[in-house]
């Protein structure tokens, strides 16, 4: 268990960087290849969505988890509008709410695979994995500091 657990603080911050670029993917080929239009809740998401691809990417190159703080609050607004837009699909008496009133009806199910795998489900997949990615690595960060500053203290 120690090794997975090493590898994924050791490079929790290029695996948060891949999957929102998988995610970042798979929604402009939802949107622009299969032509499914974007809702109100989808433009959210991807407005917290989309930023990160550059953010992580950057830290990635650099390997500067200072970056986390500033991502995560990311990941977790657009998570949350995810499980909200998930639920809304689920639960109809949420659509009535706050009804999407321009566009395509945020209730639209495009993909519906195994009758619970939704697009805002997918995306609240990758808030998720990315969230749960940056706070491993943070915490190895953290730990790698508290070694360094005991080495020096000796």
């Amino acid at each position: 268990m120690k090794s997975s657990s090493g590898f994924l603080s050791r490079h929790g911050l290029y695996l948060a960087w891949f999957v929102s670029l998988v995610a970042t993917a798979g929604s402009l080929y939802l949107s622009e290849v299969l032509k499914y239009e974007p809702c109100k809740l989808c433009w959210f998401q991807r407005i917290f969505m989309y930023p990160q691809v550059l953010l992580l990417g950057i830290a990635t190159y650099r390997n500067d988890k200072r970056i986390v703080p500033y991502v995560l609050p990311l990941s977790v607004i657009g998570g949350s509008i995810s499980l909200y837009h998930y639920a809304e699909q689920k639960i109809p008496a949420l659509g009535k709410v706050l009804p999407c009133t321009i566009g395509v009806p945020c209730t639209k199910d495009y993909l519906n695979f195994f009758g619970f795998i939704t697009i805002p489900l997918l995306a609240l997949t990758a808030f998720i994995l990315i969230a749960l990615m940056l706070w491993n690595a943070r915490a190895r960060e953290e730990e790698e500091t508290e070694e360094a500053e005991d080495g020096n203290n000796s």
